[in-house]
């Protein structure tokens, strides 16, 4: 069963996991027009292949640890740390230790200056 999107002014509890990771999955905490916000849940080993969204994300990593592979080389995401990526930027990810990260994702694109 899906778990229902947050309504607007609800809050998430989004502390670690910890021994309970292994029990959850990647959820979708809300979709709105112009922002999607996912827990991803990573177990050790499991990555996500290269691969581009349209909008900028940030990544920030709430426990674990996780390979972030860019066209600039690759990192290590540890808990605590976020990262931001431009749209269309190439990433992947592959967890080191059982992760969850906050994903968000903007939308809409981004305004010409005038």
């Amino acid at each position: 069963m899906a778990q229902p999107h947050l309504q607007s002014g609800q809050i998430a509890h989004l502390a670690p996991l910890g021994a309970q990771l292994s029990q959850h999955v990647s959820t979708a905490l809300f979709k709105a027009s112009q922002l999607e916000v996912v827990r991803l849940v990573l177990p050790r080993g499991q990555s996500l292949r290269e691969h581009r969204v349209p909008g900028e994300i940030t990544l920030q990593c709430l426990e674990g640890e996780v390979r972030l592979q860019t066209d600039t080389g690759t990192e290590l995401l540890r808990a605590g740390d976020l990262v931001h990526l431009d749209g269309n930027a190439p990433h992947g990810l592959q967890a080191v230790h059982d992760s969850s990260l906050l994903l968000t994702i903007c939308l809409a694109p981004r305004a010409n200056p005038a």
